[in-house]
Formats: C-alpha cells, sequence, structure tokens
C-alpha cells in the first residue's frame, strides 16, 4: 500500500476558506462567481483553486447516490484482525468494489469497512466469498444502515 504523504498542516485563509465554502455549496460554481463574491479576481480564485488541489487539501471528485445507482443494502463492517498481517488485510480489502470507505482505528476493531451492495444477497455473497477469502480476518461484526440521517463532506 502506498503512503501518501501530507503536510502537517496548511495554512489556509479565510480566501481559500471562502473558496471552499462556495464550492461546497455548488461544486460547479464558476470561478468568475466565486471571485464576484469574494471581491476578488477570477484569476486569483483558478490559482487558489489550483493549489488547494495540488496540496490535496481539496479533491474534486463525483459524489453518487448509491440507492439510485442500485445499490439498495449499505452497511458498516468491524473487523478484527490479526496485527502482523493487518497491512496485508487492508490492502487486500481495500481492492474489492463494494468498499467504499476502509480505515484502520482502535477499539474493539482493527478496521472498519463500509461497503455497497445491490442487495441482502450480494452482501452475503460479499461476507462469505470476498471477506471470508482474506486470510488475517479473526472475526466480522456486519452494521446495515437503516436510514441515512446525515451524510457531510468537511
Amino acid at each position: 500500500m502506498r503512503e501518501q504523504k501530507l503536510k502537517a498542516s496548511y495554512p489556509l485563509d479565510e480566501t481559500d476558506r471562502a473558496i471552499i465554502l462556495a464550492l461546497k455549496e455548488d461544486g460547479r460554481m464558476p470561478f468568475a462567481e466565486i471571485a464576484r463574491r469574494l471581491d476578488v479576481s477570477p484569476g486569483m480564485v483558478r490559482q487558489r483553486y489550483l493549489q488547494l488541489v495540488e496540496d490535496k487539501i481539496l479533491q474534486v471528485v463525483p459524489v453518487t447516490n448509491p440507492p439510485l445507482m442500485g445499490y439498495k443494502v449499505m452497511a458498516q463492517i468491524g473487523i478484527r484482525a490479526d496485527n502482523r498481517r493487518l497491512r496485508e488485510v487492508v490492502r487486500q480489502i481495500a481492492a474489492f468494489e463494494e468498499v467504499i470507505y476502509l480505515v484502520l482505528c482502535t477499539g474493539p476493531y482493527e478496521i472498519l469497512v463500509e461497503v455497497v451492495c445491490r442487495d441482502n444477497a450480494h452482501l452475503l455473497e460479499f461476507l462469505t466469498e470476498d471477506l471470508g477469502a482474506v486470510d488475517g480476518i479473526r472475526s466480522t461484526e456486519t452494521f446495515l444502515y437503516l436510514e441515512i440521517v446525515k451524510e457531510a463532506y468537511i
């Protein structure tokens, strides 16, 4: 697994924060509109935007609606794994297309995984055939999502 190198911290100023807030409101807002709102030039907004992307402070990705894409089942899976194989286990899990979020953590589980599946049969197949084939997993606990009440991106 390739480690991502990040700066310890990034000195965001008020202009950077305002650009990010405008894009959170509408990710396709033209630089000219953001510049008008901030009373700066569109070139400045473009330059700041490109720097935020280059520094990996801002990522531009599509945000999808899984149920509208045919994924009717979403779940979080807590995984207890052999600590000596942890990196290999997460590398294998990350490769599964159903996995949309994967973290190493502390607490009762070493790994938390969020998955999207077409239906319960697909989830069962994922749990038994895909996760079940990963050597180093000691146990799993699955939490089905009944309703997403809040989803935010900071």
